[in-house]
């Protein structure tokens, strides 16, 4: 999970997965994330992102880390909170084989998954950052979360 300080929205998700990776019997489902910028190295998450997930019945430790391009060898599946972070991640990859690794989270939302992520509407694939945000913010990128991953993990079963 990536997102751009990697102490809201891309450790929420992780969150999440890490959660309901059990779900997947016939593989090892392993979920951590990362930021594509550097200011929060080293710091726990955001703390209305904590509690939000902590809220919704979700355990997970968290410390921030910056993604690099040795981050592809090591994941099957690269998934980014919005285009920003998409675009910071592909110019990271350094073969077509990476890149092929690199989704939008809300590309496995049942409900948008007919969205084509270079197409005009690839706007709806984005996670809003919620930093700095009422909890309302916080509330609504766990939502947008949960179904992205609900989907991912249907993807995940076959």
């Amino acid at each position: 999970m990536v997102c751009l300080g990697n102490i809201c929205r891309s450790p929420m998700a992780a969150a999440v997965l890490h959660n309901r990776a059990h779900e997947v019997t016939h593989c090892e489902v392993l979920v951590d994330s990362a930021g594509t910028g550097s200011w929060h190295i080293g710091e726990g998450p955001n703390f209305s992102s904590e509690a939000t997930w902590s809220k919704a019945g979700y355990q997970y430790e968290h410390v921030a880390q910056q993604f690099t391009k040795d981050f592809f060898s090591g994941r099957d599946l690269i998934l980014v909170m919005d285009s920003s972070n998409y675009q910071n991640v592909i110019n990271l990859a350094a073969h077509p084989d990476h890149r092929q690794k690199v989704f939008y989270l809300r590309q496995f939302d049942p409900s948008l998954s007919r969205i084509d992520p270079s197409g005009p509407d690839a706007h709806r694939l984005e996670v809003p950052d919620p930093y700095g945000l009422a909890d309302r913010a916080f509330e609504k990128v766990l939502e947008m979360v949960e179904d992205s991953v609900e989907g991912l993990l249907q993807v995940l079963k076959k």
